[in-house]
């Protein structure tokens, strides 16, 4: 059976700087061919402005689909079905889909929508990927223009309820397997690491909460995390049942650009000898990468007695391991490439990794 496609959720609200990160990430997309479906309500679609930076040979124009009927998950069966399955019936398929959500749509009714019997043996939710405005939270306010969101809220014919952005936001970071906090280039050091620890606090364990600004996020950090968050809806409760709606996403200040943005990762390569027992060796891995909050770790090991190739593979504590070819002429040990945010230990996470 051909291995399914992975589909990443970007959901947050207005102004946060959803399309800032999404643009990133077409921009330095490493090759991946990915699709993206954009739910723009009631204004003018962002598509060609994403494209300006967009290499074709990653996302041609018929790769970028606009939803422009209402918010996302009110529309599920009308609009996303259709065109997911439009999408996956490509010659040749996309290597990733990624949906931007409007910013008032819930995560959850989305991510459900992935068990529907012509999707559930193609595609699969690689990671809920949850945008905020770390000054509007500071600053008690869950966007940067409240009046503007609701002024969308009420432009949407097909809204059938009114929900407090409180309880939107709640459920944003309910179905969040990872957090971004972004425009941390506009706040305090220190109160943008307190955020940070509050937002953890509040989200289920293992969730990821990185801070950026501009939307930076290095590639290999916010795609490939393999969650499978449609078989996981259980623990991604919803605070409330209902739909909801919104229009996209406004990009935080593109004018002003900064250069800055990968600054704030950090990566490294440790090598290592051989190892004797795989779950032991991906204990280690995990309990060294919840000590020193590590963002991401892969890399190959050759293990003793054994002619395979060993893959590890972690997002957050969750470590994956399997033998995936011969090693033939590969010479035996370890290479483990090393990701999280500026100021990883990196003296002490390589003695950890090689103890």
């Amino acid at each position: 059976m051909a291995a399914k496609i992975p589909a990443t959720v970007v959901t947050g609200f207005l102004g946060a700087g959803k399309t800032t990160l999404i643009r990133h990430m077409l921009q330095n997309a490493q090759g991946k061919r990915i699709a993206l479906i954009i739910n723009e309500f009631g204004d003018l679609g962002v598509d060609g402005d994403i494209l300006k930076g967009c290499d074709s040979d990653v996302c041609a124009a018929d790769d970028i689909v606009e939803l422009s009927n209402g918010c996302i998950c009110c529309t599920v069966a009308d609009d996303f079905i259709p065109t997911m399955e439009a999408l996956l019936a490509r010659d040749p398929q996309p290597d990733h889909i990624v949906i931007e959500t409007s910013g008032l749509a819930l995560p959850q009714p989305l991510v459900r929508a992935f068990n529907w019997p012509g999707l559930s043996t193609r595609v699969t939710v690689d990671s809920v990927v949850t945008v905020v405005d770390g000054v509007a939270i500071t600053e008690g306010r869950f966007a940067h223009d409240v009046a503007a969101v609701d002024a969308q809220r009420a432009a949407d014919d097909g809204l059938d309820h009114e929900t407090p952005l409180s309880e939107l936001f709640e459920d944003q970071i309910a179905c969040a397997d990872m957090i971004v906090i972004n425009k941390t280039d506009l706040m305090d050091p220190h109160v943008a690491s307190d955020l940070a620890k509050r937002l953890k606090s509040e989200a289920r364990p293992g969730v990821q909460v990185v801070r950026t600004s501009m939307g930076e996020l290095p590639v290999d950090v916010l795609l490939g995390q393999g969650i499978g968050a449609e078989d996981d809806l259980e623990a991604r409760h919803e605070v409330h049942h209902h739909h909801h709606h919104d229009d996209e996403d406004d990009d935080h200040d593109d004018e002003d650009h900064h250069d800055h943005g990968h600054d704030e990762f950090e990566s490294f390569i440790v090598e290592r000898d051989e190892i004797t027992d795989p779950a032991a060796f991906a204990k280690q891995l995990s309990d060294v990468i919840r000590a020193h909050d590590i963002l991401r770790l892969k890399g190959f090991a050759s293990v003793t007695g054994k002619p395979m190739r060993l893959t590890v593979q972690a997002v957050g504590p969750r470590v994956d391991h399997y033998y995936d070819q011969p090693l033939g002429q590969t010479p035996r040990g370890a290479r483990l490439v090393v990701i999280g945010e500026a100021g990883l230990d990196q003296e002490a996470i390589t003695s950890a990794l090689r103890a």
